[in-house]
């Protein structure tokens, strides 16, 4: 007899089976869930398309922040190496944060993997597509430029959709590059050259995916490193509290607090013989409250239950920038980069939200106005006819004023793009 996780994995790849096929009935692009292929049939002009770039809320703007700034190859020649001129500079990027959807993490707490999973290729499809919703209006535009690679900015994303979605492009027959996040953070703990144990802070669902754990394993395995000492620690509430959810009113401070505590609990309940020294942001929304999490930390060590468990000198892994690496090598590989001297025709990049669809009969809204938590939670893959969301260009104003603040602080190129 069949498991229950083999025939949820069934059930999940019946369902992207059904969007595949969705997709390639609506071939104009025009429906619900769909694109026009034609934009890929000229691969040089395919070249200049902008890159995609999407998360379950804000947090993926930390690895969009990584991509607008990296220099660690020399644009001429490609070799490593700065030059001075950002690695991306000649690319446009186009940003979806599934922010009415969010957050991610908490979906297979609630045995709707199957759910999350549709919502991660409909965001691709949503990149890949030229439908989008104006910030006022009752009807779609067909005006958004599909994109030339996916990166998937987002942990839980990653870990339940990324082998979905190569395989919905493989199948649409599409030379479009798909990037994730898991992958670059366990290459940053193997750069960081731990002696120490590691801490995972993540989302409830990326924790549950145990996906940082076998892939750190192996990345150090195949580099013949020995495996530390790994804990994780899934958290239901601090990606949340840093978008500014109504739902979490305590302060990123107390949140990040608690969570610091939770991996640390978690770490002395394994009777390490080294303190905890690594500490991978599992979550692309835990770069913006770094601060707060280090600051957590330090509380922490003067507690006596503690003092030894946390090593004084810590090292935080943001899989942002590895992430950024591995795309300029994707596109340099492909000869989709555009090189210096060439432009994507896009003045600048764009960028969207989810929001609630409150025209379509049947969802179920909060006080505040965002879906209300226990229809968010119910919903079942395969309604393909049916738009409680639907993504309309973000803006500043868009952005929670807390979340805005932490945008504007730490992440100075995207808060420059957003503004244009």
């Amino acid at each position: 007899m069949k498991t229950l996780t083999a025939l949820l994995l069934l059930a999940a790849a019946a369902q992207a089976a059904d969007l595949i096929e969705h997709a390639r009935t609506h071939p104009d692009g025009r429906a619900p869930f769909s694109f026009d292929a034609t934009a890929w049939q000229d691969a040089e002009a395919a070249r200049y398309l902008p890159i995609g770039v999407f998360d379950s809320g804000i947090g993926g703007l930390t690895v969009l922040e990584a991509l607008l700034t990296l220099d660690a190859f020399h644009n001429d020649t490609l070799q490593p190496g700065a030059d001075g001129i950002p690695d991306f500079a000649q690319e446009r990027f186009i940003y979806f944060g599934d922010q009415a959807n969010m957050p991610y993490g908490n979906y297979s707490a609630v045995n709707r993997t199957d759910y999350l999973r549709e919502l991660i290729v409909k965001d691709a499809v949503f990149l890949l597509g030229r439908r989008a919703w104006p910030a006022q209006g009752t009807e779609p535009t067909y005006d958004k430029p599909p994109v030339k690679a996916i990166v998937i900015a987002c942990n839980t994303a990653t870990a339940y959709g990324l082998e979905d979605i190569r395989k919905a492009v493989a199948a649409w027959k599409l030379p479009v590059i798909v990037v994730g996040v898991v992958e670059a953070g366990a290459r940053g703990v193997l750069e960081s050259r731990t002696t120490g144990g590691i801490g995972v802070l993540a989302t409830v669902g990326t924790c549950a995916s145990k996906v940082y754990p076998r892939t750190i394993a192996s990345t150090l395995g195949r580099a013949g490193q020995s495996v530390p000492l790994i804990a994780q620690q899934g958290s239901a509430t601090l990606a949340g509290a840093i978008e500014g959810d109504a739902a979490f009113p305590d302060s990123v401070s107390a949140y990040a607090l608690k969570e610091a505590r939770s991996l640390a609990e978690a770490y002395r309940a394994e009777k390490p013989t080294a303190p905890l020294q690594t500490i991978v942001l599992g979550c692309t929304h835990y770069p913006l409250a770094k601060e707060e999490i280090d600051t957590a930390f330090t509380a922490l060590r003067k507690e006596d239950a503690f003092r030894d468990l946390i090593a004084e000198q810590r090292t935080f892994v943001n899989p942002a920038e590895a992430t950024a690496r591995e795309l300029f090598r994707e596109l340099a590989q492909a000869k989709l980069r555009l090189r210096p001297g060439e432009s994507c025709p896009l003045d600048h990049g764009q960028f969207y939200i989810s929001v609630p669809r409150v025209e379509e009969v049947g969802i179920q809204l909060s006080g505040d106005g965002s879906l209300d938590k226990d229809y968010k939670y119910s919903r079942s893959p395969g309604h393909l006819d049916f738009e409680d969301t639907k993504n309309v260009p973000l803006t500043p104003a868009l952005i929670p004023a807390n979340s805005a603040k932490l945008v504007k602080e730490r992440l100075p190129a995207v808060w420059k793009s957003l503004g244009k």
